[in-house]
């Protein structure tokens, strides 16, 4: 049996995408064939796994976007499968997995009017009324109880087909015995000394997570403090903007973009503080890798995993509105406080608590509830025709 992936882009390093890979494997693994539909592959394809690159192109992101839907919907008329799962808002999908938030409250927070009169809002509206408006049927994974919120209040009639999944975390993230080893090495390797503070930022997309927010924090914080601070930048993006900024900040020694890496678990040991000040965000896996990690987090209330940070008491959360001054005092207290051992404590006892791996299997069940929801709708029309002949 064939299941249709839909995603716009695949990269190694992306949460969207790593969470797409754990769940294609896995359905792979149950015995399913996955034709993939995609505008860019980066990196190895798993086994089970037919990538169609979808050849459309366009100068805008949401006119490139619905000639993608429109070619991936011939294409599908033409070979069908037995489901179709979007890791993007677009027509014609069974299930969505929520990858990103909801674009409507996103706009209502935002409150540009302007930005309504806009082809680009038109597009993501449109495509947003397709998966939770009341004429779809799309069953919807959810990441965070946010999500749910935000969905339901601005699509009241979609709560029956939300379902929440817990985390999928990689196993490589968990502490294991060499993580004192794997702390020395960090501080050796880039010569963090004792008496430094290593600030981590984890995450593809700058703009979105906020680093622009970061930089500014950094360079906030008593002259003392920040000629003491490292700041260690991971994440797939492109840096020239934000190394200016930097720049103009008089900071830009003391960062380092590092780019997309596979030693992660290296800096959740070897670094001091997570800085996760993001725009936007449907969960954030980081956040949950470095509590479980003891690294204490500074993060906003917009991310989906925020809630783990506050529920482990595992680091603080800037509430909405954001407010840059309350960033920079809530960086320049975590870094002198006294309170480090406790935000670690507590994030390494609730690991613990919480279930850590069960996103992929929780996804399987889903696909596989709505497969046979199509095939008794579908059994059910046949034996409509046949009475009525």
């Amino acid at each position: 049996m064939t299941l249709a992936f839909l995603i716009y882009q695949y990269f190694p390093y992306g949460g969207q995408q790593r969470d797409f890979r754990r769940i294609a494997e896995r359905c792979v693994a149950a015995g399913y064939q996955i034709r993939v539909y995609c505008l860019k592959w980066q990196g190895d394809i798993p086994d089970g796994l037919t990538v169609v690159k979808v050849p459309v192109s366009a100068v805008s992101r949401h006119v490139m976007y619905q000639r993608f839907s429109e070619w991936v919907s011939a294409a599908l008329k033409q070979k069908p499968v037995a489901a179709v799962v979007g890791f993007s808002k677009m027509p014609g999908l069974d299930v969505y997995f929520a990858a990103d938030p909801c674009f409507a409250e996103r706009m209502r927070r935002e409150g540009r009017l302007i930005t309504r009169l806009l082809p680009r809002y038109r597009h993501f509206m449109r495509h947003e009324e397709a998966v939770f408006g009341p004429d779809s049927s799309t069953t919807v994974m959810l990441l965070s109880p946010r999500q749910q919120q935000d969905f339901v209040y601005h699509y009241r009639d979609c709560g029956r087909r939300l379902h929440r999944l817990p985390p999928g975390l990689d196993r490589d993230r968990v502490p294991g015995a060499d993580a004192p080893a794997l702390r020395q090495r960090f501080r050796k390797q880039f010569g963090v000394q004792d008496d430094e503070h290593a600030v981590l930022q984890i995450g593809s997309g700058f703009r979105v997570k906020g680093l622009d927010r970061s930089l500014r924090a950094l360079a906030a914080l008593p002259e003392p403090v920040r000629n003491k601070t490292r700041f260690f930048i991971v994440g797939q993006d492109k840096p020239a903007k934000y190394q200016r900024l930097a720049r103009r900040l008089g900071i830009r020694q003391q960062c380092q973009f590092l780019g997309g890496r596979d030693d992660v678990p290296m800096f959740l040991q070897g670094c001091d503080l997570l800085l996760h000040p993001a725009l936007s965000e449907s969960a954030g896996y980081t956040l949950l890798e470095a509590v479980i990690n003891g690294l204490p987090v500074l993060t906003t209330d917009t991310c989906g995993y925020a809630f783990h940070v506050s529920d482990a008491g595992a680091g603080q959360v800037c509430p909405s509105p954001f407010v840059q001054k309350d960033l920079n005092a809530r960086l320049h207290e975590m870094l002198i406080s006294s309170d480090r051992s406790r935000w670690q404590n507590n994030g390494l006892a609730y690991a613990k608590k919480v279930n850590l791996f069960g996103l992929a299997d929780a996804a399987l069940a889903i696909i596989e509830q709505v497969l046979r929801e199509k095939s008794t709708s579908e059994n059910g029309d046949d034996n409509d025709i046949a009475s009525a002949c």
